[in-house]
């Protein structure tokens, strides 16, 4: 028994990462997960959404990595995207920030939703370090076990052959580039689009840098406009 049995996570992930799910800690966190939810607690995102980062992009397909680092705690956020929200949903601040940076870089306007599927699904790994957390409470779930699982996405990725783009935003970020073979593979480095460190992240040109990085590379840049309506899922 897994934390998998009931999940689907997509092939090629689960092919990366199926030692984890045996592994101690990973059974410590499927208790916790239990416990919380046998106590009535709401945890976010939902089940089927808490993997959606790898559902949504396969591992031989990631051409760039953005990290964050807690899911949103609030009522239909969370979809297991990071920075994202569902359809429907007021758009966060920070993700109106990177909504910003994008019209400044690329003049690409912003949309009125906040979901970022369509750069999931050209090979842009939305990536939380912790993939779950209690309504209303963030950070409740760090030090549970999810970082030691996406610090293994993270060196599963570095260890490919095929060149990343690591997209760390913010000192938390930051703090993964040690895993990270910086010879091998791209890091682009900023300050947090949240409004606390806005005024340092707008003028990074990250994403005009990522598409040049990819077309020098032979491989198709990520088409940074997202559409005008979603379908809520």
């Amino acid at each position: 028994m897994n934390l998998t049995d009931n999940i689907k996570i997509e092939k090629s992930w689960k092919d990366q990462l199926v030692d984890e799910f045996s592994k101690p800690y990973m059974q410590q966190l499927k208790q916790f997960l239990q416990q919380e939810k046998q106590a009535k607690k709401i945890i976010y995102p939902k089940g089927d959404h808490i993997f959606n980062a790898l559902n949504l992009t396969p591992f031989d397909e990631v051409k760039v990595v953005i990290l964050g680092q807690d899911p949103y705690h609030g009522p239909d956020q969370a979809h297991g995207l990071c920075f994202s929200v569902m359809p429907g949903v007021r758009i966060p601040p920070s993700l109106l920030n990177i909504y910003k940076e994008l019209k400044t870089d690329l003049n690409i306007p912003p949309v009125r939703h906040g979901c970022l599927e369509s750069w999931a699904k050209q090979g842009v790994l939305l990536l939380n370090t912790v993939l779950t957390v209690e309504e209303g409470k963030a950070g409740s779930h760090q030090g549970k076990g999810w970082e030691q699982f996406t610090d293994q996405i993270i060196t599963k990725l570095n260890a490919r052959q095929k060149p990343v783009i690591f997209v760390l935003w913010g000192k938390y970020a930051e703090s993964k580039s040690h895993l990270i073979n910086s010879t091998h593979h791209y890091i682009l480095k900023s300050a947090h689009p949240s409004p606390l460190s806005a005024r340092r992240f707008f003028g990074n040109k990250h994403f005009s840098t990522i598409n040049k990085i990819l077309e020098s590379e032979g491989i198709k840049p990520i088409q940074w406009q997202l559409p005008e309506v979603v379908e809520r899922a």
